[in-house]
């Protein structure tokens, strides 16, 4: 039996046995695997840590996505930097009121890989002619942006380390902000609370979003096979919240089928416990 060993704090390692090897490249950005087992199916890491997988890759793109749509239900223009594997634009694009979706990713070689080795996640998103695919830097990208030019920003990256940590600047925050209209809400990536240097990185990050946007939030979801399992999103925006401005009705009439999202646990995800509230110094 092999096994996929990945460290999450010093004292801490995951591990998932695997069949195959399927695939293993070094990029001009970074190491690319992918694996496939009987649990978790086909997975894929970058440098060494787990991105997605067959298994619970819905947990992460049905709570990136949804929560913004359901606060905003007028969304029509989406900018997704990072995203590589697909499978945010893949939840995006399921809107027919969306009329334009940019990724900006940075190395092309993880959507051509996902399209052939998990097309889960992949499969249908660069024929949707609504689909613009830029295989570039996302920081550069915002900064040539036009002003107002987005109702939506996710930032679907990799933890602020190597090609992810321009992603985490203020600098980078404050030109999203910029390039987001009046109702304009960005979805980024928060880490863990759990282990000491993942809570770091989301201490900084929602302090440098707080800072900036007039509505900063964060809530939870539960990926397992992520550091924890406990994990965060930022939810900031200029003038929807997501609890006041909640429209579950007009979400709900979509009518999309959704495996773990709903607005009844949309309402409960930006509910944090304690601890958390402590760290992020969250008013109750």
């Amino acid at each position: 039996m092999n096994w996929y060993t990945e460290q999450w704090s010093e004292d801490c390692k995951f591990s998932i046995s695997y069949d195959e090897h399927l695939h293993s490249e070094q990029s001009p950005f970074q190491k690319i695997d992918f694996y496939k087992g009987k649990e978790f199916g086909t997975f894929f890491t970058l440098d060494g840590l787990m991105m997605v997988n067959e298994k619970d890759q819905f947990i992460y793109h049905d709570m990136i996505v949804h929560p913004a749509f359901a606060t905003n239900p007028n969304i029509k223009k989406v900018l997704i930097i990072g995203g590589g594997d697909g499978g945010t634009a893949r939840e995006v694009l399921r809107y027919p009121t969306v009329e334009k979706v940019v990724m900006v990713e940075i190395d092309e070689r993880v959507f051509r890989l996902c399209q052939e080795y998990l097309p889960v996640t992949a499969e249908g998103v660069e024929e949707d002619p609504r689909m613009s695919l830029k295989f570039e830097d996302g920081l550069a990208y915002v900064k040539e942006a036009a002003d107002a030019s987005f109702d939506l920003i996710i930032v679907d990256s990799t933890d602020p380390i190597s090609v992810g940590e321009g992603l985490f600047t203020t600098a980078f925050y404050q030109e999203c902000y910029r390039v987001l209209n009046t109702d304009g809400i960005l979805i980024n990536q928060h880490e863990s609370p759990y282990f000491a240097e993942y809570a770091d990185n989301m201490k900084k990050a929602r302090h440098k979003l707080s800072t900036i946007f007039p509505i900063a939030e964060v809530y939870q979801y539960h990926m397992p096979t992520y550091p924890s399992g406990h994990w965060l999103f930022g939810f900031a925006s200029k003038t929807k919240h997501p609890i006041t401005n909640l429209d579950a009705q007009k979400w709900n009439a979509f009518g999309l089928k959704t495996k773990y999202y709903n607005t009844d646990l949309h309402l409960g995800a930006f509910a944090l416990p304690s601890y958390v509230r402590e760290a992020l110094k969250i008013a109750k």
